[in-house]
């Protein structure tokens, strides 16, 4: 099942004060709610984004969340690390992606979160959440939307690792990025910025540098992808969606029609 994007809902505003890199975040909460201009004003007022170099900590596991932290450009990931210093990527954060929209509900963070590429971040007071959820009720749909996305991601991730065989993970991982990309405006029908190190492939699929090395040329020698300067090239995405069975159902797309 190929996922069309003929009219991508990306709303920006001509004021040259507004950050316009906020379009990614505004993109994705278009997909949750039909948003209104006044919406959207607020929504890209919000602080203006931090640039974080590549493999740096946005927050780390034991610290108290106080504050929410949204990827605007970039690559990031959720990961836990074992004592034997081996690291499991449990998400990759995208573009208009919250890193931790309900973190401050905890004492404790339970995991890390951290830049895999050169990333803008913005970083929200819980206030200003407060204020978006009481002041704004279609914004307050749409984050609640982004966070039952989250968790459909990860039960698909859970199936991903334990269903899929090595060549299946990564051609459904690197499906999902598609859409998810494509959501916030980033990539074409063929390809998208990738600037993931082999070992986040790798932490990302849990399996080893030398396996994804050879799962990954595989799929290239298939003809299904390749990987060049930092772009993930697409020749046939309909042909790469059914060679692993991908459907985008679990990433919500479309809006409930009551």
């Amino acid at each position: 099942m190929q996922v069309k994007f003929k009219h991508l809902r990306c709303y920006l505003l001509n004021a040259p004060e507004v950050d316009a890199v906020f379009s990614s975040f505004i993109c994705k909460l278009e997909h949750g709610a039909n948003l209104t201009d006044a919406d959207r004003t607020r929504l890209a007022y919000l602080p203006r984004g931090h640039r974080i170099a590549a493999r740096q900590p946005i927050i780390t596991k034991g610290t108290r969340p106080e504050n929410v932290h949204i990827v605007l450009d970039g690559f990031a990931c959720r990961y836990k690390m074992l004592r034997n210093g081996k690291r499991q990527i449990i998400a990759l954060l995208v573009p208009g992606d919250c890193c931790d929209l309900n973190a401050a509900i905890l004492g404790t963070m339970d995991h890390s979160i951290a830049t895999l590429s050169s990333c803008t971040i913005a970083i929200l007071p819980r206030a200003t959440i407060l204020d978006l959820n009481e002041q704004h009720p279609r914004i307050a749909h749409a984050l609640r939307w982004t966070a039952l996305v989250d968790e459909a991601i990860a039960r698909e991730w859970l199936v991903n690792m334990g269903k899929r065989d090595a060549s299946r993970r990564f051609a459904h991982l690197f499906c999902e990025l598609r859409v998810r990309l494509r959501m916030v405006g980033i990539g074409n029908e063929d390809g998208y910025p990738f600037p993931l190190r082999q070992e986040d492939m790798a932490d990302a699929v849990g399996l080893t540098s030398v396996h994804t090395n050879r799962t990954v040329q595989s799929l290239r020698e298939k003809g299904l992808l390749r990987l060049q300067d930092h772009k993930l090239h697409i020749p046939d995405a309909m042909q790469l969606e059914e060679y692993c069975d991908f459907d985008p159902a679990y990433l919500h797309l479309h809006k409930r029609v009551d």
